[in-house]
């Protein structure tokens, strides 16, 4: 027997245990048939990434399951594509499945009741279950790692409950906060191993609030622990037919029918909770697991060498695939409303594997027999006797009719085509408008309304500009003072989207006016004759570069304003002793930013306009300053004119030689500093601030600053040059000594 993977183009002879090849040749042929099934999955080409797996797996064993998660990626893919359109998962909207449509307070991944909500770094907010039973990896709205443990983190970040969220909840929906806490009992029971209890407990609960489906599955899970698998299937089935669209019932139903035997059934509900939910984690390794068990070398060649199908052999192994592998997964085609968990009666069937005529398909298991063309054999359950012998008297034709489970547990067949979906009433889908209070959705920091709002790791919220501007003095929470030294160097502040979404459906007005002061604030930031920020520090010069180091709190936050309100401008002045900076300066085009771990940044800038200070003033501790910018007057006489040019040629030559004679390790530091010099310009008047390469000499020249600013100053080019060939005149006569 060969697989024939139609992409590879060679037929491989499966060898056990990849004796055919030497260890490292064989991985690197198998890392690239893995590769290639990784570039069939966007086309859905199930059959090339079923055999390019294959064949990569009769190279020898492969080094873990995880390895087959190309092909369950495209076994649910295509598992979803034959559902048809009216049935694709559901993805970012509201889901029928979680039994909280509508609701204010929604978790993002079970779409249920956000207890104890969490915020993770990309600022979507999941109940704190979801985060702790590792049902998601990645985000389900932004497909973003929940959490660091999820991606490449050393370690697992604690889950800090978000403060603001959980008061609202507990303020606007008690009821289900306290039903959270029972849910979180029950939990901890079960992580015990202590089933009869969670089981009490569960069917205690129930007796008080019938309508908790989270219930159900808590006490779906102590009968499952206790193997009593028939009544936890049955609890389970009630849950679907309540809310099929819920990704997490599946997995418990495959769980339980995994655990009693029923690999088979088990595999089609995994495949078809990943079918809803792609990125449920805990799906997708239960179907790795099997697969990797399923397709193991050692498997595939034991089931070759069985002479019949129907030997008790082949019939105590779960769901062995045998020769038609390829072909019957290619074919596989399952029902989305699948409630499985009856009984599997083996039928032998005449030179193939028996077919298991379950009672898992919901709408008609005949129809599926003829379209599929996946053998399957499922085990026996690992039941009691008692349970067995009741599950194999049960075999129902659900071609004729579906099974509605009521709270009770009494099964009613009900005819197909009559309605039996009944839609959850929710208990928390308006608030009370005397429950709405604005101070409830206050900036500690600020005292005004979230704008912006942003979750700390730590568990608090606070406006972003609130947050960024206490982190510029201490790395630290501002109210519990818990460090924020890794939350800083990451310097992601994603928008907490679920205060924000709050905020504009119940407080529109009042957002509407912070969004206006908002607004305000942001135009005030954004004049460059008006109140522009000054960085008293060092001179600078039209296009000569200046990087900063940025250390200060007020110019961490001069800087991102220059940055948010985007004129990524600000003005360079030299320190005054009697009016605190100099009466001329010019002002610096952020280039880049280049923010460090601790909060500190290296800024790129590049000198622009020059400019006279008019007014000075001051805003959140840095020097404000109306001013007004210079422009060098330029010559209308042509006679001036040649003058000016012959005076301009000069100096300029002058400079080259002076600068050509300095010692290589000046030479080099300058070049290194400030780049080469700027060539000789044929429009000396073309630019408003004169000629490029004065500005740069003036830079580089050793010259005390006060001397350097009155050059700055001028406003004729003439003059410029002249103060310019004064001072290569003296340094060129020390030179020559």
């Amino acid at each position: 027997m060969a697989f024939s993977p139609v992409a590879v183009g060679s037929e491989v002879a499966p060898e056990p245990g990849g004796s055919g090849r030497l260890g490292e040749e064989a991985d690197g042929e198998r890392e690239l048939l893995l590769r290639l099934g990784e570039r069939l999955v966007p086309g859905n080409r199930l059959k090339e990434v079923v055999g390019s797996s294959l064949a990569s797996l009769c190279l020898g064993p492969l080094a873990g399951p995880q390895r087959l998660g190309t092909l369950v990626d495209c076994l649910a893919l295509n598992y979803r594509l034959r559902q048809g359109p009216g049935r694709s998962r559901d993805r970012g909207a509201a889901a029928e499945g979680g039994g909280a449509a509508g609701g204010p307070l929604r978790c993002c991944g079970c779409r249920r009741f956000l207890s104890e909500p969490v915020t993770v770094p990309c600022g979507h907010s999941y109940c704190r279950r979801c985060l702790r039973r590792g049902l998601r990896a990645r985000c389900r709205r932004c497909r973003d790692w929940l959490l660091p443990a999820a991606g490449t983190g050393p370690a697992a970040a604690p889950l800090r409950t978000s403060v603001v969220l959980n008061q609202l909840a507990e303020k606007w929906f008690p009821g289900e906060c306290q039903r959270a806490r029972t849910g979180g009992r029950l939990e901890e029971l079960l992580a015990q191993g202590r089933f009869r209890e969670a089981l009490s407990a569960a069917s205690q609960a129930l007796r008080a609030d019938s309508g908790d489906l989270m219930l159900r599955i808590y006490r779906a899970e102590s009968y499952a622990g206790l193997q009593e698998y028939k009544t936890a299937i049955e609890d389970l089935n009630f849950v679907i037919s309540k809310m099929p669209n819920w990704p997490e019932v599946y997995f418990q139903k495959g769980k339980v029918l995994h655990d009693s035997g029923f690999v088979g059934d088990a595999l089609q509900l995994f495949l078809q909770c990943l079918a809803l939910d792609e990125d449920f984690l805990p799906a997708k390794l239960e179907v790795e697991r099997t697969l990797c068990d399923v397709l193991s070398p050692e498997i595939l060649g034991e089931s070759l060498k069985e002479s019949s199908w129907n030997s008790p052999h082949v019939r105590n192994k779960p769901f062995i695939l045998g020769s038609e592998v390829t072909e019957s997964c290619c074919n596989l085609q399952l029902c989305p409303e699948q409630s499985l968990g009856e009984s599997a009666i083996l039928q032998p069937v005449s030179g193939s594997l028996s077919r298991a005529q379950s009672a898992h398909a919901l709408n008609s298991t005949k129809d599926l027999a003829k379209e599929d063309g996946l053998k399957r054999v499922s085990s026996e359950p690992l039941l009691s006797g008692q349970e067995k012998s009741v599950f194999l008297k049960r075999k129902l034709s659900f071609s004729e009719h579906d099974t509605v489970v009521f709270e009770d547990g009494r099964n009613k067949h009900k005819k197909q085509g009559e309605n039996t979906k009944r839609d959850t009433a929710l208990a928390y889908g308006t608030i009370p408008e005397n429950l709405i209070d604005v101070s409830d959705f206050e900036c500690s920091l600020c005292m005004r309304l979230f704008f912006e709002p942003v979750t700390t790791p730590c568990g608090h919220t606070f406006c972003k500009g609130c947050l960024e501007r206490c982190l510029d003095h201490a790395p630290q929470c501002p109210l519990c003072k818990e460090s924020l030294k890794e939350y800083l160097a990451s310097r992601r502040y994603s928008i907490t989207e679920l205060l924000e979404e709050l905020i504009m459906k119940y407080l529109s007005d009042e957002l509407h006016e912070r969004k206006r002061i908002h607004a305000e604030e942001t135009a005030e930031h954004s004049n460059l004759t008006k109140n522009v920020p000054m960085f008293v520090c060092t001179m600078a010069y039209p296009t000569v570069p200046c990087p900063l180091h940025v250390f200060e709190p007020r110019y961490r936050l001069m800087i991102r304003r220059s940055m948010e309100t985007g004129t990524k401008q600000f003005g360079m002045c030299i320190s005054d002793s009697q009016n605190g900076f100099a009466d001329h300066g010019c002002m610096l085009q952020i280039r880049n930013v280049h923010f460090l771990p601790d909060g500190r940044s290296v800024v790129d800038t590049v000198g622009g306009k020059r400019f006279r200070v008019l007014r000075r003033g001051m805003k959140d501790g840095y020097c404000t300053a109306d001013i007004e910018y210079l422009e060098d007057v330029k010559v209308a006489d042509e006679e001036e004119l040649k003058k000016l040019r012959e005076l301009h040629n000069f100096v300029y030559n002058q400079a080259c030689s002076w600068f050509q004679n300095l010692r290589n390790k000046f030479r080099t530091q300058i070049l290194q500093h400030f780049g080469p010099m700027p060539d000789r310009e044929e429009n000396i008047q073309a630019m408003p601030n004169g000629p490029a390469w004065c500005w740069w000499l003036l830079a580089v020249l050793p010259v005390d600053p006060r001397y350097q600013l009155s050059v700055l100053s001028m406003m004729s080019l003439k003059d410029r040059l002249i103060k310019i060939q004064h001072i290569l005149t003296y340094f060129s006569r020390d030179q020559s000594k």
